[in-house]
């Protein structure tokens, strides 16, 4: 291992939050019973799997198998076994039944703060559509058994001797989340990010970043509605500590009415991109402390391309919001980690 590579200040920060999670650790595993993969490799391996984009659990283990920089990493010996995928993939949905996701982002975000990394004052907001693992000829009537995999209407009828993946004709059918829904993710709705764009099964990720140095403080995910960015964004504040007076900047999508008075009646002066018809005045555009946020606000989207292009969050590979909003957790984590790295140096 080089002495200057980049995984070894990351570990030390992995090293440091699991060190504070030993209690939760010990809850959760009995001093009985078969033995199980140690929570802490298995969130070391996790967070490997997202810092080199490695697109599956038996591609991680195979990694983990001959890789000496990742068994270094996950703190295997060069003669251990590696898991097997589907053990690994196991243990970490067990993870899913406590809080160790949440935990293992704060104590992260801890470690930020106690360096002095962090603002308390002022913060930007945004969210993103997140392809959900589910094709839209999973998506069928509510009232029918059509098992087809296509959202055809309840009087059609399957083509024989075709398979599984039939021919469907989707001409005049009206998709609509109160009449369908996905046979594969339940949980994913079908959402149009701008007229012209394509509607797909999706589900909405959050972040909430400060604007010091664009690190992510919240990040959370939610089924995709036109107003959850809006709803998720004041929940994300109210989660968030900080000063008396603080400062949130958006975009356009936020600039209504009922946004910027619940921000005001939370104490916070809302930098949201101006409509044509804006909801803001020059009570608030006049200061420069609004053209600085407008400017910071677009931070936000590294954080979105790293989580999507590197942490493999564009195209999801897990199904229902709980699963996704742990890996989403995760990856936030591990972005907060690469950009750590570079700071404290």
């Amino acid at each position: 291992m080089p002495s200057k590579h980049p995984l070894r200040a990351i570990r030390k920060m992995v090293d440091v939050a699991l060190g504070e999670m030993d209690s939760l650790f010990a809850q959760m595993y009995s001093d009985t019973g078969r033995p199980s993969i140690a929570p802490e490799r298995l969130l070391r391996a996790q967070t490997l799997q997202i810092l080199y984009t490695v697109r599956s659990e038996r591609q991680l283990m195979e990694q983990i198998d001959f890789n000496l920089l990742f068994r270094w990493f996950v703190g295997l010996e060069l003669d251990d076994e590696v898991w097997d995928a589907t053990v690994f993939c196991h243990n970490r949905d067990r993870l899913l039944t406590h809080d160790v996701a949440e935990m293992f982002f704060e104590q992260i975000k801890a470690q930020a703060d106690a360096g002095a990394l962090l603002s308390k004052e002022h913060f930007s907001t945004d969210g993103t559509l997140l392809d959900a693992a589910a094709s839209i000829k999973s998506f069928k009537r509510k009232d029918t058994d059509d098992t087809s995999g296509g959202g055809t209407n309840s009087d059609a009828q399957e083509p024989a001797g075709q398979g599984r993946n039939v021919e469907v004709d989707f001409h005049g059918e009206q998709f609509n989340n109160a009449t369908h829904q996905s046979s594969t993710d339940g949980e994913a709705r079908l959402y149009r990010k701008a007229k012209g764009k394509e509607a797909k099964l999706s589900f909405m990720g959050h972040l909430l970043t400060e604007n010091r140095n664009g690190l992510i403080v919240q990040a959370r995910v939610s089924q995709a509605t036109g107003t959850a960015e809006r709803e998720v964004s004041l929940e994300m504040l109210d989660a968030e500590s900080g000063s008396s007076r603080r400062t949130l900047a958006a975009d356009k999508n936020y600039d209504t009415k009922a946004f910027v008075a619940d921000c005001r009646k939370r104490k916070v002066t809302p930098h949201v991109a101006q409509k044509k018809h804006t909801a803001i005045d020059g009570r608030t555009t006049r200061h420069e402390g609004y053209e600085i946020s407008i400017k910071k606000r677009k931070q936000i989207e590294e954080c979105f391309g790293w989580m999507k292009d590197i942490g493999l969050m564009r195209k999801l590979r897990h199904r229902g919001k709980k699963l996704v909003n742990q890996l989403f957790l995760f990856t936030a984590a591990a972005y907060n980690l690469v950009r750590m790295r570079r700071l404290l140096a």
